[in-house]
């Protein structure tokens, strides 16, 4: 069974317990076994290549998960093809792909934790103790040899992540700085 970490974040200021490892920079990225477009399961290896910010979130229909992947959107153009952008959430495929199309976002990955929860467990961002399984706000930045080059697990869940490091992270890991 996976570790819990106690109160590690908040969610509207209420505490709440993760389950899975606490990942640091340099560590290996876990495997996970998510749902991408056209329902196909997509593991670690299947986004291998290139330089992948996973932008982790509770809800693309959340005010703040709406803000939040935009700014990589519209960030990501300035890296072009050297980098991925994965937004991974709970939210069903069909609700991921519906809010790409209404935001007009076409730059992105979508990717399902709702199959099994691995990406989850295994990155050490998912939520234990609401009504409903949820991700927290997190962005990790892994390079082209699976190396995490940079986590963050914001604080409160409510709030956006800090962008630039993760953004510096994510063009030094494309070669793009």
């Amino acid at each position: 069974m996976a570790e819990t970490r106690k109160g590690e974040v908040t969610f509207k200021g209420n505490p709440v317990d993760l389950v899975g490892p606490k990942l640091n920079v340099g560590d290996k990225a876990p495997d996970f076994a998510s749902v991408g477009a056209g329902l196909a399961v997509v593991t670690l290896a299947d986004t291998a290549g290139k330089a992948r910010l996973f932008n982790v979130i509770p809800s693309l229909d959340t005010p703040v998960c709406n803000i939040q992947t935009r700014k990589f959107s519209e960030e990501l153009q300035a890296i072009g093809d050297k980098a991925v952008v994965y937004t991974v959430s709970l939210d069903l495929p069909f609700a991921q792909q519906r809010w790409c199309t209404d935001a007009k976002v076409e730059n992105l990955k979508n990717l399902s934790d709702a199959h099994n929860h691995s990406f989850g467990e295994n990155y050490g961002v998912l939520i234990q103790g609401l009504p409903i399984p949820l991700l927290a706000r997190a962005v990790i930045v892994v390079d082209p040899d699976n190396t995490i080059r940079y986590i963050e697990i914001v604080p409160e869940i409510a709030q956006e992540p800090d962008y630039a490091p993760a953004l510096k992270a994510l063009k030094e890991a494309a070669g793009a700085a």
